[in-house]
């Protein structure tokens, strides 16, 4: 006899102290390792989770906007890894408000790691999470992939390693999505730049920002993020940028939103062009396109 006091496998009381929201699924959080097999949650584990839910605080909006405009919803998850944050999505909003049977509802998981590809599929099988696909890709090659429909809804990507960031960006504007959110990683291509036209720049006195070998990565690492807002702006996209977590838990924290709702900004791609010039990475135009160039 199934105990009143219990909902989807764990008691109230117990989904109340672990931080679980209702009507999430427990199998999911144990298949994840957030929850250990007797449904507990340890202390690094509240954390993870308490981060996956404070991320779709800031995607759940989004995810509705698009369902006000039509009926369908698509989401592609870059650089997806384990696919935690396509799980989660799916659990806690695909299945109840896109019907969750992948008619009108789909979320993909593009990860280069064939056996987290092979792992993820497995797992939606078992939970039955019809809505969900995973594709073996990078996401360079995402974007001509047939795999993928020709518009999508919503980008995500959250710490994609070397371009992949930028790549995502290029995806999100070549598949016209309404929304976009990053978590940026790896953004040493713009600090390699620096690197190799340092002895030019030096006669600037602004090259002192970047002269040691540590301000070099942290400017180049801030300077990338600057550009990609740049980009996304001149592309006619609205800019939320701010932290996902406290320092203390991520140094590479920064969140960008962005949600196309204007027309081109032609102020933003000047912005940036003159901030390629100024700072000799005018090789990178190809990298943070504008419309205009």
């Amino acid at each position: 006899m199934n105990n009143a006091n219990e909902s989807n496998g764990v008691p109230v009381n117990a989904s109340e102290k672990y931080d679980v929201r209702p009507g999430q699924s427990v199998e999911l959080l144990k298949e994840l390792h957030i929850l250990t097999r007797d449904g507990k949650l340890n202390q690094d584990s509240r954390r993870k989770l308490k981060q996956v839910y404070h991320l779709f605080r800031f995607i759940e909006p989004l995810l509705t906007e698009v369902l006000s405009r039509k009926p369908e919803l698509t989401l592609v998850d870059h650089g997806a890894g384990k696919s935690y944050l396509g799980f989660i999505l799916y659990d806690l909003f695909f299945k109840d408000n896109a019907r969750g049977d992948g008619k009108n509802g789909h979320i993909y998981g593009i990860e280069t790691r064939e056996d987290l590809v092979q792992s993820s599929t497995a797992l939606a099988a078992r939970l039955g999470f019809n809505g969900m696909s995973f594709v073996n890709l990078s996401v360079a090659d995402s974007i001509a992939s047939p795999a993928l429909p020709a518009e999508v809804d919503v980008v995500t990507a959250l710490h994609a390693c070397n371009t992949a960031t930028d790549d995502a960006i290029s995806f999100a504007l070549a598949k016209q999505a309404r929304h976009i959110v990053l978590v940026p990683c790896c953004q040493a291509e713009v600090a390699a730049a620096l690197r190799k036209h340092k002895g030019q720049a030096l006669s600037n006195p602004l090259a002192e920002i970047w002269r040691h070998p540590i301000h070099t990565r942290e400017f180049g690492s801030h300077v990338t993020n600057v550009l990609r807002c740049l980009q996304l702006e001149a592309h006619g996209y609205q800019l939320n940028v701010t932290e996902l977590v406290g320092w203390e838990h991520s140094m590479k924290n920064e969140l960008i939103i962005a949600s196309r709702t204007q027309k081109p900004s032609h102020r933003a791609a000047e912005r940036l062009h003159a901030i390629l010039a100024t700072l000799g990475l005018e090789e990178l135009r190809t990298r943070f396109f504008t419309e205009n160039a």
